[in-house]
């Protein structure tokens, strides 16, 4: 018996450092932690003004962190100047316990759109975890003639430049998504841009705006009340939430894929090791059922990936973006 307690009690300690060899391995930096880090609430920024799908994302995110750092992990949304503001703000932060929440605008789009940024976005920024893809949804105002796709490309090429489209404002993934999609099908509508994807919905839901294409979370409900029609969505395949909805490929456009996505960055200066800790507690997060059970929900699809995987798709994302956003001649406001 006493053999068979030893043999088990090998077995466990195995399993243990099986384990943590693999966590290891996936996380180099946290060999070398940093001893009570961290050591005070962690401030993730939000470049973008509350209601949209980032929202959703971000206090998704900071409420399983929280649990997994042992300190408390705040939200705080700072819009402006297509997500430069913030992301200045957390380059030359120096405190140690400022993250971003990256974004398809901030770290794909805006090094090509913009002349001059006040940093770097490769080098002033780690790249921690991807956390969530959102499908983007190409929507009209119930108001108008339209039921699908291909309807409003008729209405659209009928009526050259009298039909509009919002997006959360230059540069936004709203902004590319319409574009990417007036360039697959050769139509000419305006582009109205806001501040923020809230105020953005008050005109579209009132009728003030004719188009959108915006990430599922925020407008789902809108579509599902009938304020909005959804006349096609981003994806490779059907929503399960919106089955009778054909994707852009299916409706004539092969190949078209559309899909928002969002992750968290560091600033440069802070410590791989911090890095890590936060990337293995997103991948915790993004793998667990009930913590995601919203973002799942809402159509979002949880990732949660190492830091080497989500700089390298960061990379990926950048080489497609800068052919849409050089193509379609995307300037900031």
């Amino acid at each position: 018996m006493k053999h068979s307690h030893t043999r088990r009690g090998a077995l466990q300690f195995g399993l243990k450092a099986g384990g943590a060899i693999a966590a290891a391995s996936a996380f180099p930096g946290l060999l070398h932690a940093q001893a009570g880090w961290p050591s005070k609430p962690i401030r993730l920024l939000v470049p973008f003004a509350p209601g949209g799908s980032s929202e959703i994302v971000a206090r998704s995110a900071a409420n399983e962190l929280s649990k997994s750092l042992g300190q408390t992990v705040f939200v705080e949304n700072k819009p402006g100047a297509s997500g430069n503001i913030a992301m200045q703000e957390c380059a030359a932060s120096t405190d140690g316990h400022t993250i971003i929440l990256g974004h398809i605008g901030t770290m794909a789009v805006n090094p090509f759109i913009f002349d001059k940024l006040p940093f770097d976005t490769n080098k002033d920024f780690k790249p921690i975890s991807l956390l969530a893809k959102v499908p983007s949804l190409y929507v009209i105002n119930s108001s108008v003639p339209a039921n699908n796709l291909k309807e409003f490309i008729a209405l659209a090429k009928a009526r050259p430049g009298q039909l509009n489209y919002g997006s959360a404002g230059n540069g936004s993934a709203g902004h590319l998504a319409f574009e990417y999609l007036k360039m697959a099908t050769g139509i000419f509508v305006l582009h109205v841009p806001y501040r923020g994807t809230g105020p953005q919905l008050t005109d579209l839901l009132a009728g003030r705006l004719e188009a959108a294409s915006v990430g599922a979370p925020a407008i789902l409900a809108h579509i599902k009340s009938g304020k909005l029609r959804c006349i096609a969505t981003g994806t490779k395949e059907r929503l399960p939430q919106l089955p009778d909805v054909p994707t852009v490929a299916e409706s004539g456009y092969p190949g078209f894929e559309m899909t928002q996505w969002y992750g968290l960055n560091a600033p440069s200066n802070m410590p791989q090791a911090n890095i890590d800790r936060i990337a293995e507690a997103c991948n915790k997060a993004m793998r667990n059922p009930q913590a995601t059970e919203r973002l799942r929900g809402d159509t979002a699809q949880p990732v949660g990936d190492t830091p080497a995987q989500y700089g390298a798709f960061i990379k990926t994302e950048q080489a497609r973006w800068k052919l849409v956003a050089d193509r379609a001649k995307i300037k900031p406001d």
